[in-house]
């Protein structure tokens, strides 16, 4: 695979579709969505969860008609030493032709070996080798869709040995030579920045802007001095403070706000939603 491939994927994705603030689409909303169509721009799947025949696919479906959709893949696991699945890929294609998404996306991660999986997204190293494995895996399902892809930096708690590249240049790199989109989860540089002792601004900073076209908040939970990506909580200050830093840097992105665990009412993540929009208006209102 070519790892300089940039030009081949630019076009299929729809992304100005998208614009505004998104929830997370999960199963305790489905009837909301359906019955009363709640005010929000756009939602976000996780993909496995709609892959073959069920009911869950023909209720996307039916929301898809309402609403944009963006989908978020958890099982590709781009950076194992396994080859890439087939069958995950196909079963990722026929979604994407019943869907129509505006965005597909996947985690810089590995999550499984020997062809079993782990129930977690693990950070790769980040060396030179690791950066062109994972050049050559987002070029190849790029390639097998025939469309780019977004790939969202994961949150860490320990650090592999002897790296020979920060995160955020491993990340630019990426996008930088295959192409792909960046999904920046700006909530997982905030708990990798206090985990790790690194300026998240300086991140934010190395980012290339026009690769970013998509923004993640989420909320975490601190165990043992360590903060944990749990989507479990509403979005904290400093998030919101490092978010409405990001757009200041690279502009106003599509947003979703995530919450995957302990879901609350719908009425909470719109609540998010609309802090998520106001600080959107506000910024953007800057540069106009």
């Amino acid at each position: 695979m070519n790892s300089n491939s940039s030009s081949q994927h630019n076009s299929p994705l729809q992304s100005s579709i998208i614009s505004g603030v998104g929830v997370g689409l999960r199963t305790p909303h489905y009837p909301e969505f359906i019955s009363s169509r709640p005010d929000v721009a756009w939602l976000e799947v996780h993909s496995e969860n709609y892959f073959g025949e069920g009911p869950g696919v023909v209720m996307l479906e039916k929301i898809r008609a309402d609403y944009p959709i963006s989908l978020h893949g958890v099982g590709l696991s781009l950076g194992s030493a396994d080859v890439l699945d087939d069958h995950h890929l196909k079963q990722l294609q026929q979604l994407i032709t019943r869907i129509s998404p505006s965005l597909v996306s996947e985690h810089l991660c590995w999550g499984a070996l020997g062809g079993r999986h782990l129930n977690d997204l693990i950070p790769m190293p980040y060396s030179k080798a690791a950066l062109n494995l994972m050049c050559e895996r987002v070029d190849e399902v790029q390639e097998f869709l025939g469309q780019r892809i977004l790939i969202e930096n994961v949150s860490s708690y320990l650090r592999w040995q002897n790296e020979e590249l920060s995160e955020w240049d491993f990340v630019a790199t990426l996008a930088r030579r295959t192409g792909c989109g960046l999904l920046l989860d700006v909530n997982n540089i905030y708990v990798s920045s206090i985990n790790h002792d690194f300026d998240a601004r300086e991140y934010l900073a190395a980012m290339p802007a026009d690769n970013v076209l998509e923004i993640h908040l989420a909320g975490y939970e601190t165990q043992q001095g360590c903060l944990i990506d749990t989507h479990s909580r509403p979005v904290c200050a400093e998030v919101w403070q490092l978010y409405r830093e990001a757009i200041q840097m690279i502009g106003a992105k599509p947003t979703l706000i995530e919450w995957d665990s302990d879901i609350p009412p719908l009425e909470t993540l719109l609540a998010e939603a609309a802090i998520a929009k106001n600080i959107l208006e506000q910024e953007h209102a800057q540069f106009v």
